[in-house]
């Protein structure tokens, strides 16, 4: 009887796990993942939504409240939807807490219309409060806190995904899976071919793509990029812990080596930050707090980039707000959504390299380091006496909000993914897609934002100074189709597995792609695939274009 109790102790818990069963399973509670849960159930499927995490909506109610996309023209389908109740709910004078409705006043490339039936700028909390009003509308199984097991958790028969097991042993059967996940943690696990960080130009004959060591660059179309030009470090910023001694070793987050060759591959990825809700409410404000495991030199960069303007600190930069290195773009009730900006900023440059293909454990110690580095940076910019006056006069009204996130420092836990693995599929978007050189015939959805990458790398120029590299700014003169073969892997490594986020694309064609609404249009459309696969009981290889393309329309979306 010992000898029968110890054997069951070794075999695996999710052996007893219970089994739940649905058409289509989604993992991953993102903008695009709830998108397509939205969509399986208007279709008549029954569908399960797996959230890692206990807060549906990403980044979407994670902090990203200005809407990025460039033309909001080529948003339909349900990611329309969304922001048309959005609006509804700021029609609500109930919604209007720490502001008066007149007194808000949204701005940049998203700025509602007074006709206009959409609103594109939110509070975090209102879009969490419209995800799910929209979900629960609809027949839609939602577990939370569930993470793939990663190693063994993805079984395959006849290159079909049969069931995919999570930490906790629960087991999820379907006929048709979605990885919405901002990681791409299922993709991997299921065997489908994937990179992480950037290509060569060569590799697909692109120009911004590799390294962008260079203050401009040039499109395809011989237009200008800005590249190191924006986002860096004033002139002469010492990098040594010792100024002037390169033997004192360099400074906290400097990448070793130089910037490297121009358009060369590498395996790095573009920074992530938190998109900081905060507000300037004396009722509803946190102020910045000091982290207890504070070290003055991680920002000592930050200090020196100051010190070494020459003149007005006003004139130390051409762009943004003169005394800050951040947007704050307003959002309702006396809100922003903060986002990086210049050379020492929310970007955690160079930190995060190893977080795609790392572990749990492993992510969440990247994602507590760069909640230090943020939290540090801004009791810094706040408080700290090295920071000049006028700085910290301007930043210190400000401070995380009592009323949005779990957290009780008013700080979210939803990191900005801006990239991690990219599927490799029969057809990868590429920088010839953004410039409209090749335009796909087999359209999902349109993206319009500009070629973009954040910094991507810290180190030592040739002077001898500090300097970031990897930022590319490059406009996309009009919107782009996006191929319905880039979300779905070659036939040969599976048969049943859409991916709206982690798709097929360059890491620069990536950076046009990666927007919000844009993850949410793929969403709705990963969804109709799968409902016509499941009818027609093919594989997502093997759909008619031609019938496929004629639901999308129906469904809103915009296709060209």
């Amino acid at each position: 009887m010992k000898r029968l109790i110890v054997l069951l102790l070794f075999i695996p818990l999710f052996s007893f796990s219970q089994n739940y069963n649905a058409d289509v399973i989604i993992y991953g509670g993102t903008s695009s993942g709830i998108a397509a849960a939205i969509e399986s159930s208007r279709l008549g499927n029954e569908v399960i939504l797996i959230e890692p995490t206990s807060r549906v909506g990403g980044l979407t109610t994670g902090g990203l409240g200005q809407t990025d996309i460039g033309n909001k023209q080529v948003i339909g389908g349900i990611a329309l939807e969304f922001y048309q109740n959005i609006k509804k709910y700021y029609e609500n004078p109930d919604n209007w807490v720490w502001q008066k409705k007149h007194e808000y006043k949204d701005r940049g490339q998203t700025r509602s219309s007074i006709t206009e039936d959409a609103m594109w700028t939110f509070e975090p909390s209102a879009a969490l409060f419209v995800f799910n009003q929209m979900l629960d509308s609809e027949k839609i199984k939602i577990f939370y806190n569930e993470r793939l097991e990663r190693a063994k958790g993805v079984k395959k028969v006849n290159n079909k995904i049969k069931n995919i097991v999570m930490e906790s042993g629960l087991s999820f059967s379907g006929i048709v899976f979605i990885d919405a996940s901002y990681e791409g943690d299922l993709l991997a696990s299921s065997g489908v071919s994937y990179t992480v960080g950037r290509e060569s130009n060569s590799k697909y004959g692109e120009t911004l793509n590799g390294k962008q060591p260079n203050s401009s660059g040039i499109t395809l179309k011989n237009k200008s990029s800005k590249n190191s030009e924006n986002h860096n470090f004033i002139y002469g910023v010492d990098p040594y812990v010792i100024a002037g001694d390169p033997n004192s070793g360099l400074l906290p987050y400097i990448n070793e080596g130089g910037a490297g060759v121009e358009g060369e591959g590498d395996k790095a990825i573009q920074a992530y930050c938190f998109r900081m809700t905060l507000t300037d409410h004396p009722v509803n404000r946190i102020p910045f707090k000091k982290p207890d495991n504070y070290n003055e030199l991680n920002y000592e960069l930050l200090f020196r980039n100051y010190e070494s303007a020459k003149g007005d600190i006003e004139d130390m930069y051409s762009y943004g707000d003169p005394l800050v290195p951040w947007i704050n773009s307003p959002m309702p009730n006396r809100k922003t959504d903060t986002n990086n900006q210049k050379g020492f900023s929310t970007d955690f440059i160079g930190q995060n390299w190893n977080y795609p293909e790392a572990n749990y454990e492993e992510r969440k110690k990247i994602v507590d380091l760069h909640l230090q580095y943020q939290q540090g940076l801004m009791w810094s910019l706040a408080y700290h006496p090295r920071i000049p006056k006028k700085v910290r006069d301007k930043v210190s009204i400000w401070g995380t909000c009592k009323d949005e996130y779990e957290r009780e420092d008013g700080w979210q836990n939803q990191l900005y993914i801006r990239e991690a693995r990219r599927m490799i599929s029969d057809y990868v978007m590429t920088q010839k897609n953004c410039e409209r050189i090749e335009i796909v015939n087999d359209p999902v959805g349109m993206a319009a934002y500009g070629m973009d990458s954040h910094n991507v790398k810290r180190y030592v120029n040739d002077l001898g100074f500090v300097e970031n590299e990897g930022n590319v700014e490059a406009y996309v003169e009009k919107p782009f189709p996006i191929s319905y073969r880039s979300i779905i892997p070659n036939k040969n490594e599976c048969e049943n597995l859409i991916i709206p986020v982690c798709l097929s694309a360059s890491h620069i064609a990536f950076g046009s792609i990666r927007m919000e609404p844009v993850f949410m249009v793929l969403g709705q459309s990963s969804a109709i695939i799968a409902s016509l696969v499941i009818e027609k009981k093919i594989s997502v290889q093997d759909l008619n274009y031609n019938k496929l393309k004629t639901i999308l329309t129906e469904k809103g979306q915009i296709l060209n």
